[in-house]
């Protein structure tokens, strides 16, 4: 009988991991420690170099949707260090205040075809105007529901597909929130409980999917391939099997762990699918010590931004850490003072 049990667990197991076998990418964790420890973690996935570098960016900056004439404008009231793609986009960051903001891809991801009468925002703003002004999962969450914009997307550099993502938010409470595009409309999934985030299906279905694996545990089995699905339940059990140590240094190396656990060995694509790819490159952010940390998948070291000793008021010049080709430049510990000023880079604009 034991057996026969396996046996389904195993066939049903396959069944819901190929419900989720069509596009998949990177993985965003949020640990929740004891002693008010909030630390996020995320992979990136990627065929291709995504040609990141890492910024300083101060408050006080005027920005423009850039998605033609009607689009929305705002002037960013906190500071952020965020990672780039391309340096046309923000991908990821962490802003002064302890917001951190992640882009993951969801290929079933569908946006407003006409705006009626909201302002547009080119896609490759979208983190930041979360970045930019708000210090709390619940105050980005309260604006981003009146909905003041349309998303506006394109196609990724060297693809000729959409872009199609959606958006996970943290902050130092603990606190987080989910923000997909569904048949071309905003749903936004807000709770403290929503940890983990990877990509397709929609996070409703993911929900039900790592309810399977909760039931049968993960002492006993977890799914073990780089699928969305599978990657999902691995982090959300691993996420909450880490000691909540009062160190902050257990703590980091059990969170870097936890991503690392999740991360794609690389070399390894899937054909077609550029998205189900080698992890390029790690990032964790601590939201009550102000730390942003990165890892690429090229280099042995993991160094870190010290967000506390960052310049972060009006008129404080922007700073760029150039990484290299595929992240290769190497780097070791507060990597702030090998930042130097640079010409803001420019978000990718789009025709509204």
């Amino acid at each position: 009988m034991k057996t026969l049990l396996s046996l389904r667990h195993v066939a049903l197991a396959v069944a819901l991991t190929c419900v989720s076998a069509q596009a998949d990418a990177c993985t965003r964790v949020v640990y929740l420690g004891d002693n008010q420890d909030v630390i996020t973690a995320r992979s990136m996935d990627w065929k291709t170099d995504v040609a990141t570098n890492l910024w300083v960016l101060p408050k006080g900056i005027a920005r423009d949707g850039l998605a033609g004439p009607r689009s929305i404008r705002w002037t960013s009231r906190y500071g952020s260090v965020v990672a780039t793609g391309y340096d046309i986009s923000t991908t990821d960051g962490l802003n002064e205040a302890g917001l951190s903001a992640n882009l993951l891809w969801l290929a079933e991801s569908e946006y407003p075809h006409q705006r009626g009468s909201r302002p547009g925002l080119s896609m490759s703003l979208w983190a930041q105007y979360v970045l930019d002004n708000f210090a709390t999962v619940a105050e980005a969450v309260a604006a981003l529901e009146r909905e003041p914009f349309t998303i506006v997307t394109d196609k990724v550099p060297g693809e000729s597909r959409l872009a199609t993502l959606h958006l996970s938010m943290s902050d130092a409470t603990g606190d987080s929130a989910i923000v997909e595009y569904i048949n071309g409309k905003q749903v936004i999934h807000h709770d403290r409980a929503y940890q983990v985030m990877t990509n397709s299906p929609v996070f409703d279905q993911q929900l039900a999917l790592n309810t399977y694996w909760q039931d049968i545990g993960g002492t006993v089995m977890l799914p073990g391939t780089n699928r969305s699905a599978d990657r999902f339940a691995r982090a959300k059990f691993y996420i909450n099997a880490i000691p909540k140590s009062e160190d902050p240094v257990v703590a980091l190396a059990s969170v870097f762990s936890v991503i690392r656990n999740v991360s794609v060995p690389y070399g390894i694509t899937t054909p077609g699918e550029p998205n189900i790819s080698s992890t390029r490159w790690r990032t964790v952010a601590d939201h009550k010590r102000k730390l942003y940390f990165f890892e690429s998948a090229m280099t042995p070291n993991t160094f870190w931004v010290d967000l506390n000793k960052a310049d972060f008021t009006r008129g404080a010049p922007v700073l760029k850490l150039d990484l290299g080709p595929d992240q290769r430049n190497v780097f070791a510990g507060d990597a702030l003072p090998r930042f130097q000023p640079a010409e803001p880079f420019r978000f990718l604009g789009i025709e509204g």
